[in-house]
């Protein structure tokens, strides 16, 4: 029988951090399904969702082991599938650009919380423009919507939460 962990790695960027990580997952018989990585300022993130075989649970805590003694924060947490909490909700693709202040995250988020919208995955991250250099801000993200909850009303409120941010916004549903 396998089990799901969810393992987060935070800690100081440096090569082959991955490749470590991943292989004590093949040592011990173990498949990543997803995962997220990114390395931020000079620290390294790392989360993933790894399908274990139960007889390999404990091996595997022991193998980590070294990485926390070089300082890494780890957690392996044992997770249950809960594909059906969300069942018949509709996903949506949600883009948000514009010029970076502060802010733009919580407004955002906590318009989607206040909806009772849950956020499944969101990436966001800043670049520069190209003639000015101004920082510019990004936002991409997946979030599933209760199928009571009617469409126009929530992005609607989004789309003017946008424009008093100064930013775009837009809402599409997952093909």
């Amino acid at each position: 029988m396998s089990k799901n962990l969810v393992l987060t790695l935070t800690g100081y960027d440096k090569v082959g951090l991955v490749d470590y990580v991943t292989n004590v997952f093949v040592k011990h018989e173990s498949n990543v399904e997803s995962s997220r990585m990114a390395r931020l300022g000079g620290e390294f993130a790392m989360l993933m969702l790894v399908t274990v075989p139960e007889k390999e649970l404990a091996g595997i805590e022991s193998d980590f082991q070294e990485l926390r003694g070089e300082g890494y924060r780890l957690s392996l947490i044992q997770t249950e599938d809960d594909s059906k909490k969300y069942a018949g909700w509709i996903p949506y693709h949600i883009e948000v650009a514009g010029a970076d202040h502060e802010g733009i995250i919580h407004e955002i988020s906590h318009h989607l919380a206040s909806q009772n919208i849950n956020i499944e995955n969101m990436d966001t991250f800043t670049s520069p423009a190209p003639m000015s250099g101004t920082p510019l801000f990004t936002l991409k993200g997946v979030v599933v919507v209760s199928p009571q909850l009617h469409f126009h009303t929530w992005s609607e409120a989004l789309e003017e939460i946008g424009d008093k941010l100064n930013v775009s916004v837009k809402v599409e549903m997952v093909k």
